[in-house]
């Protein structure tokens, strides 16, 4: 079927097989696999949440409510069951979360409500990681360790080491987590990173994170990159790496366990890639058209569960009816809110301070109050 800009939601993606179970699982297979059923339910509903939200997302880019959209469609697997999986909380001892602008998934996971998206995409004053100032996605939370996300491709792989090197120095079980595409490891700040990572006796606790959905922006991987996976890129620094189906939760939910414990505990790096599916094309300014043929992977979970017995077609119903009545509840709020306005412009871009004459109210001066 060709690419289209038609808006029907994904959330409606027809009716799926009924179940043939008459008593709940404990657990959800894929293959030596599993998680429990409840947290594949907890997993499906933070994946619907993510949906309804970037649907409506790419709504308000079409209608004029919003400037620009980028985000994750296809990839709600691998982003919720990261920040399910997050040490969240400030300060060495938590996990140092290093992402992308296709992390809605995650932040929704760890606890953001939605309406603090919105509050960006509207680019409102009440926004909480920019004040309006900055694109969708581009999230920054001090208190759950979330840096500052940048449109500059990839140089979040280049400060990871950083936050990993106080946390070795720290001690305890805190690690990095770095988050970029396929297309950003062809920059040399990727393999920065796994050289500043593994430096002899000085090896980091960072989690290093590739969602490989196969095209950068519109370039094929396949046509710049000769190896067959990305994880191959770890072999000549002795990185453990793995590669794994991201459309499959249960298989995503496992890797990232696996490779969060082996951080934690020896205090190395390790190189994750999940191959993931991109359903809405590169972001707004190539119309955010749904891209047919991809695996979608809330389909091929709902149907999972369905199948097992896990849940039936109501609860789907309720579920997808109560997660677009959040987003479209978060759009009439944040649009209500002011956005910010020229005396803004130069606000928030230092710490207060009453010891600078140019920017008084915004900058500490040098350090020690000098």
């Amino acid at each position: 079927m060709p690419e289209t800009n038609e808006d029907s939601s994904d959330l409606d993606s027809g009716p799926p097989r009924r179940a043939t179970r008459t008593a709940a699982p404990a657990v959800i297979r894929s293959g030596r696999e599993v998680i429990s059923a409840e947290l594949a339910l907890t997993v499906f509903r933070q994946m619907i949440r993510t949906r309804a939200l970037e649907e409506r997302s790419i709504k308000m880019s079409k209608s004029g409510e919003a400037y620009f959209w980028i985000g994750g469609p296809g990839e709600e697997a691998f982003n919720v069951c990261l920040g399910l999986q997050v040490h969240r909380g400030h300060g060495p001892a938590y996990d140092y979360l290093h992402l992308h602008y296709r992390n809605c998934g995650v932040m929704l996971a760890m606890g953001m409500p939605m309406i603090d998206h919105v509050r960006q995409l509207a680019m409102r004053r009440t926004d909480p990681h920019s004040r309006g100032r900055n694109f969708v996605g581009h999230y920054a939370i001090k208190k759950w360790n979330v840096v500052p996300v940048t449109s500059v491709i990839e140089v979040q792989f280049a400060m990871a080491p950083g936050t990993a090197l106080m946390q070795k120095r720290h001690g305890g079980e805190g690690i990095t987590l770095v988050v970029g595409g396929e297309a950003g490891t062809a920059e040399g700040d990727f393999e920065t990173c796994l050289n500043w990572s593994t430096r002899p006796g000085q090896d980091l606790p960072v989690l290093m994170l590739v969602t490989n959905n196969r095209f950068g922006i519109s370039t094929d991987v396949h046509t710049v990159s000769a190896e067959k996976q990305i994880s191959d890129r770890a072999a000549p620094y002795g990185v453990r790496a793995e590669t794994v189906d991201g459309n499959d939760p249960v298989l995503v939910w496992n890797a990232l366990d696996r490779a969060m414990r082996y951080c934690r505990r020896e205090r190395k790096p390790f190189l994750l890639e999940a191959m993931v599916s991109r359903l809405h094309g590169h972001s707004s300014s190539s119309g955010a058209q749904r891209v047919w043929g991809e695996t979608d992977v809330l389909a091929s979970f709902e149907q999972k569960l369905l199948d097992a017995g896990a849940i039936d077609e109501a609860t789907v119903r309720a579920m997808k009816d109560e997660a677009r009545a959040e987003a479209d509840a978060a759009v009439v709020a944040a649009m209500k809110e002011p956005e910010p306005g020229r005396d803004d412009l130069y606000k928030f871009s230092y710490a207060p301070s009453d010891v600078d004459a140019v920017y008084p109210g915004d900058y500490t001066g040098l350090p020690g109050g000098k």
